[in-house]
């Protein structure tokens, strides 16, 4: 079959998802992965994402609401559990880069509980930490992890057992809008649809420069970096949270998790920009002594050999917010852009993409979470020839 209602562009963890539930919903789809699923060239594939309510705006709380139940529909549908809460603790020093405040008020103005912890209660809780009295945090329950391969993968097999057709290996060449339809070169055939969605990452611009649309997008090469620790029992799953260090830089780490069996710590947005095409797979030693540097003044027990270390990607819009929007001039294509923190929002995301597809606006998820201003395409930053760059979260 060469015709369908929905053509997905990228099936990474957006995309995936948003091929479920286009076709939950009884849509007939194609998506469409330029290399094979599950690869490791772009931003979605390790062992976990970090998932939590805690945001610096309400908007972004309301939208973690329907995060958590998105990938609650997923498990029900698919027997599989996704989602593992540890905890999260977001911690800094009193004169960090990252105020807690706009955190605790955003958690408080949508009703999602949260402690605030001085150093001795962190210390108290998690003795791991080697941390002096001018350090307070935020601990909220109900963070931690998405398992990430495992979330795509399901959302992949859930898609095809509602109908949907799924193509790797299949890099686009051709898309042409014509007549309220676009059709998609891709894989050496021709494929046409009512509504295109393009989830492809870091090979966004390409995408949108066949509808003659530009739009100030930074592709960084980041790492994450797992541990041999000294002590992994302090790390284990079920003892140690997600964290999150609100400082510039900023940290970011998770307890013992997965087939690998070491402790996963990296920086956030550390990372140098590259070509997605040609970027290499090697380590950043840079990123790699900072961190390491980090964690010998604050998380010691954590260092050991490195066992592995993995590269990903970050599609950087310059003030780090999402894109989740229609085409202005094209109403049946609808783009998402992750901006480098949207796995734990991967399948909401998904599900938005399939109301922008098949709803009309007043029932879009964005409204009901008050993103969908912030979530422009067309808004002023990214109007700009060299806007400011904001990427803290």
């Amino acid at each position: 079959m060469t015709e369908y209602d929905v053509i997905v562009l990228g099936l990474g963890g957006i995309g995936s998802g948003a091929a479920y539930w286009l076709a939950k919903r009884g849509a007939k789809v194609l998506g469409l992965e330029q290399f094979e699923l599950g690869h490791a060239r772009g931003e979605s594939h390790d062992h976990s994402r970090i998932i939590r309510y805690s945001y610096f705006s309400p908007a972004y709380v309301r939208l973690a609401k329907e995060a958590y139940a998105a990938w609650d529909a997923l498990e029900s549908d698919t027997g599989e559990q996704v989602v593992f809460k540890t905890g999260g603790l977001d911690i800094r020093p009193r004169d960090g880069a990252i105020p807690l405040e706009p955190y605790a008020e955003s958690m408080r103005a949508c009703g999602v509980p949260f402690e605030r912890l001085d150093a001795g209660e962190i210390r108290r809780r998690w003795r791991a930490w080697r941390i002096d009295d001018d350090i307070h945090g935020l601990f909220q329950p109900d963070g931690g992890l998405v398992a990430a391969m495992r979330a795509t993968a399901a959302h992949q097999r859930a898609a095809r057992a509602h109908g949907a057709t799924l193509l790797d290996r299949s890099p686009v060449t051709a898309i042409a809008p014509s007549d309220g339809e676009v059709s998609v070169e891709a894989g050496g055939e021709r494929y046409r649809a009512g509504r295109l969605v393009i989830a492809a990452g870091p090979w966004t611009a390409n995408a949108l420069a066949y509808f003659g649309m530009r739009v100030p997008l930074e592709v960084t090469k980041e790492q994450v970096i797992y541990f041999e620790s000294r002590d992994l029992e302090s790390f284990a799953f079920g003892r140690f949270p997600i964290w999150i260090w609100m400082d510039d830089p900023a940290y970011y780490g998770f307890p013992v998790f997965g087939e690998i069996g070491a402790v996963k710590i990296t920086q956030d947005a550390g990372g140098k920009p590259v070509d997605a095409d040609t970027r290499g797979f090697e380590e950043d030693p840079e990123i790699t002594a900072r961190v390491t540097a980090f964690l010998e003044r604050y998380l010691p027990g954590a260092l050991g050999p490195v066992r592995l270390s993995k590269t990903c990607l970050y599609t950087l819009p310059p003030d780090r917010d999402f894109i989740i929007d229609t085409l202005p001039a094209h109403p049946n294509v609808s783009v998402a852009v992750g901006a480098g923190h949207a796995f734990k929002f991967a399948s909401v995301i998904g599900r938005i993409l399939s109301e922008l597809a098949l709803d009309p606006p007043g029932r879009v998820t964005l409204i009901r979470a008050g993103t969908e201003t912030s979530f422009k395409i067309d808004r002023p930053i990214l109007q700009m020839e060299a806007p400011p760059k904001t990427y803290m979260v």
